[in-house]
């Protein structure tokens, strides 16, 4: 949905609705088509999730050895800056080291009838031969306007809804807290950055499949750009379905990553 636009056909579609996409892809390509990329996205997310959590952990310990940050540790102002850079750095680091990976599973997702790419090395051996290896990080910049920000939200609503929620409900599953406020995390941060990630697809995705190279300008340009030809409302298009993938996703990587912390943390009985 986020790239119909960039079909000729798709740009008459102002108001597509998720369920006749959903049979769209049925009809034209099969139930499998929902898995196309699979593979590669979870290849993505081994190493995205890993260096994420790690970097921010690893720059939450940096900036609290900043006087200004660490000698206030504990108050809101301080926790808030403390999430928020932290998270920022975190997803800036993670994106710009698996972003190659992130680029294949765009455009293995969005092969419709012709398949340009038989699987991931293929598809970078094919990007490297034809593009460059510059190709590999084709729309780099906007993702990582998006990905900044957007980390930095969702660690900083995860933390603060997490911590008022223990102080109100001490006794309440760890696994439950981290679920439901990973979950709203997700949305508040889907939701601030969606434009920047439906600008990130269409610059991998521009030029491949028989698109168009409509998107000759820089960031600001394209979004404009979204804006005439498609409106305002434009920029979301697609946001349901991430709705839908993020409040289970992040909520059940949130839970995920407290759970294991808490089990790896406490010493073995024997």
């Amino acid at each position: 949905m986020q790239v119909q636009g960039m079909h000729a056909e798709g740009a008459l579609l102002s108001r597509p609705c998720i369920w006749k996409e959903a049979l769209r892809v049925v009809n034209e390509e099969g139930v499998r088509a929902f898995w196309k990329g699979n593979m590669v996205t979870i290849a993505h997310r081994l190493p995205y999730t890993a260096v994420n959590f790690y970097a921010y952990e690893q720059y939450k310990k940096l900036l609290k050895s900043i006087p200004s940050i660490g000698n206030n540790s504990g108050t809101a102002a301080a926790d808030a800056c403390l999430h928020f850079v932290g998270g920022g750095m975190s997803g800036i680091t993670a994106a710009t080291a698996t972003y190659p990976l992130d680029l294949i599973r765009t455009r293995l997702a969005a092969q419709r009838s012709t398949i340009y790419y038989n699987g991931i090395w293929h598809a970078f051996r094919t990007i490297c031969r034809d593009e460059g290896v510059l190709g590999l990080y084709k729309g780099l910049g906007p993702t990582l306007l998006g990905v900044g920000p957007s980390i930095a939200i969702s660690f900083s609503v995860y933390e603060t809804l997490r911590t008022y929620w223990k102080s109100q409900r001490p006794n309440d599953s760890t696994v439950m807290v981290s679920l439901a406020c990973g979950s709203l995390s997700g949305i508040a941060s889907s939701t601030a950055t969606f434009p920047l990630d439906l600008v990130r697809r269409r610059k991998q995705l521009e030029g491949v499949g028989g698109r168009p190279r409509v998107y000759n300008s820089g960031l600001f340009g394209t979004l404009g750009q979204i804006i005439r030809t498609e409106g305002l409302r434009g920029l979301y298009r697609g946001i349901l379905p991430e709705y839908y993938k993020v409040v289970p996703g992040v909520g059940i990587v949130f839970m995920t990553y407290e759970t294991l912390k808490k089990l790896l943390s406490e010493p073995p009985s024997f």
